[in-house]
Protein backbone atom coordinates (compact mmCIF):
# COMPACT_ATOMS: atom_id res chain seq x y z
CA UNK A 1 0.00 0.00 0.00
CA UNK A 2 2.84 2.40 0.83
CA UNK A 3 4.45 1.80 -2.55
CA UNK A 4 1.16 2.50 -4.35
CA UNK A 5 0.71 5.74 -2.42
CA UNK A 6 4.31 6.69 -3.18
CA UNK A 7 3.75 6.12 -6.89
CA UNK A 8 0.53 8.18 -6.81
CA UNK A 9 2.27 11.06 -5.05
CA UNK A 10 5.17 10.91 -7.53
CA UNK A 11 2.77 10.95 -10.48
CA UNK A 12 0.79 13.82 -9.01
CA UNK A 13 3.90 15.97 -8.66
CA UNK A 14 5.20 14.91 -12.08
CA UNK A 15 1.91 15.75 -13.77
CA UNK A 16 1.78 19.22 -12.23
CA UNK A 17 5.03 20.08 -13.95
CA UNK A 18 3.16 20.01 -17.28
CA UNK A 19 0.30 22.28 -16.18
CA UNK A 20 -0.37 25.30 -18.42
CA UNK A 21 0.46 28.77 -17.17
CA UNK A 22 0.00 32.27 -18.55
CA UNK A 23 2.93 34.34 -17.26
CA UNK A 24 1.01 37.57 -17.91
CA UNK A 25 -1.30 36.68 -14.99
CA UNK A 26 0.74 37.90 -12.05
CA UNK A 27 0.80 39.87 -8.83
CA UNK A 28 -2.48 40.66 -7.10
CA UNK A 29 -4.49 38.99 -9.89
CA UNK A 30 -2.63 35.70 -9.44
CA UNK A 31 -2.92 35.86 -5.65
CA UNK A 32 -6.63 36.71 -5.92
CA UNK A 33 -7.32 33.70 -8.16
CA UNK A 34 -5.41 31.34 -5.88
CA UNK A 35 -7.14 32.76 -2.79
CA UNK A 36 -10.58 32.36 -4.43
CA UNK A 37 -9.80 28.71 -5.18
CA UNK A 38 -8.67 28.02 -1.63
CA UNK A 39 -11.73 29.77 -0.18
CA UNK A 40 -14.04 27.75 -2.45
CA UNK A 41 -12.35 24.50 -1.43
CA UNK A 42 -12.49 25.45 2.26
CA UNK A 43 -16.16 26.43 2.01
CA UNK A 44 -17.04 23.08 0.40
CA UNK A 45 -14.96 20.91 2.71
CA UNK A 46 -16.74 18.67 5.20
CA UNK A 47 -14.84 16.53 7.71
CA UNK A 48 -11.58 17.23 5.89
CA UNK A 49 -12.84 16.29 2.41
CA UNK A 50 -13.82 18.55 -0.49
CA UNK A 51 -17.30 17.47 -1.59
CA UNK A 52 -18.15 17.57 -5.30
CA UNK A 53 -20.91 15.94 -7.33
CA UNK A 54 -19.51 14.17 -10.40
CA UNK A 55 -22.19 14.50 -13.09
CA UNK A 56 -20.37 12.02 -15.37
CA UNK A 57 -20.39 9.11 -12.90
CA UNK A 58 -23.26 10.23 -10.69
CA UNK A 59 -21.01 9.91 -7.62
CA UNK A 60 -20.66 12.30 -4.73
CA UNK A 61 -16.89 12.68 -4.43
CA UNK A 62 -15.19 13.26 -1.10
CA UNK A 63 -11.64 14.29 -1.88
CA UNK A 64 -8.60 15.29 0.15
CA UNK A 65 -6.65 18.28 -1.17
CA UNK A 66 -3.01 17.55 -1.95
CA UNK A 67 -1.98 20.89 -3.45
CA UNK A 68 -3.01 23.83 -5.57
CA UNK A 69 -1.21 24.17 -8.90
CA UNK A 70 0.70 27.36 -9.63
CA UNK A 71 -0.42 27.48 -13.28
CA UNK A 72 -3.30 29.75 -14.27
CA UNK A 73 -4.76 30.34 -17.74
CA UNK A 74 -7.64 32.35 -19.14
CA UNK A 75 -10.28 30.38 -21.06
CA UNK A 76 -13.31 32.25 -22.36
CA UNK A 77 -14.49 34.45 -19.46
CA UNK A 78 -12.86 32.34 -16.76
CA UNK A 79 -9.51 31.99 -15.12
CA UNK A 80 -8.74 28.29 -14.78
CA UNK A 81 -6.34 26.68 -12.38
CA UNK A 82 -6.05 23.16 -11.06
CA UNK A 83 -5.59 21.37 -7.81
CA UNK A 84 -4.56 17.83 -6.98
CA UNK A 85 -6.78 15.66 -4.79
CA UNK A 86 -7.11 11.99 -3.90
CA UNK A 87 -10.02 9.97 -2.65
CA UNK A 88 -10.13 7.57 0.29
CA UNK A 89 -8.83 4.77 -1.96
CA UNK A 90 -5.81 6.84 -3.02
CA UNK A 91 -7.13 7.52 -6.54
CA UNK A 92 -5.73 10.74 -7.99
CA UNK A 93 -8.11 13.50 -9.13
CA UNK A 94 -7.07 16.67 -10.97
CA UNK A 95 -9.79 19.29 -10.60
CA UNK A 96 -9.97 22.49 -12.60
CA UNK A 97 -11.54 25.50 -10.92
CA UNK A 98 -13.42 28.22 -12.78
CA UNK A 99 -12.69 31.63 -11.31
CA UNK A 100 -14.34 34.91 -12.31
CA UNK A 101 -13.33 38.48 -11.61
CA UNK A 102 -15.93 41.13 -10.88
CA UNK A 103 -15.12 44.61 -9.64
CA UNK A 104 -11.56 43.56 -8.82
CA UNK A 105 -12.67 40.63 -6.68
CA UNK A 106 -12.25 36.97 -7.53
CA UNK A 107 -14.64 34.11 -6.89
CA UNK A 108 -14.31 30.43 -7.74
CA UNK A 109 -17.61 29.20 -9.13
CA UNK A 110 -17.01 25.47 -9.22
CA UNK A 111 -14.59 22.62 -9.56
CA UNK A 112 -14.65 20.33 -12.59
CA UNK A 113 -13.12 16.86 -12.70
CA UNK A 114 -10.43 17.18 -15.35
CA UNK A 115 -8.56 13.95 -14.73
CA UNK A 116 -9.09 10.73 -12.79
CA UNK A 117 -5.89 8.72 -12.46
CA UNK A 118 -4.24 9.33 -15.82
CA UNK A 119 -7.50 9.60 -17.81
CA UNK A 120 -8.35 13.14 -18.92
CA UNK A 121 -11.91 14.39 -19.29
CA UNK A 122 -12.29 17.09 -21.91
CA UNK A 123 -14.64 19.99 -21.42
CA UNK A 124 -15.24 23.19 -23.35
CA UNK A 125 -15.62 26.71 -22.02
CA UNK A 126 -15.60 28.55 -25.32
CA UNK A 127 -18.84 29.18 -27.24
Amino acid sequence: MKSIMGILVFLAFTLTAFAADDPSIKGDRRRGIQTAMQEHIDHNTVNGHYVLYDAITGDLLKLKLTKLHEGIVKKANYYVSCADFHDRNGIYFDLDFLVIEKDGKFRALQGIVHKVGDVKRPYHLEN
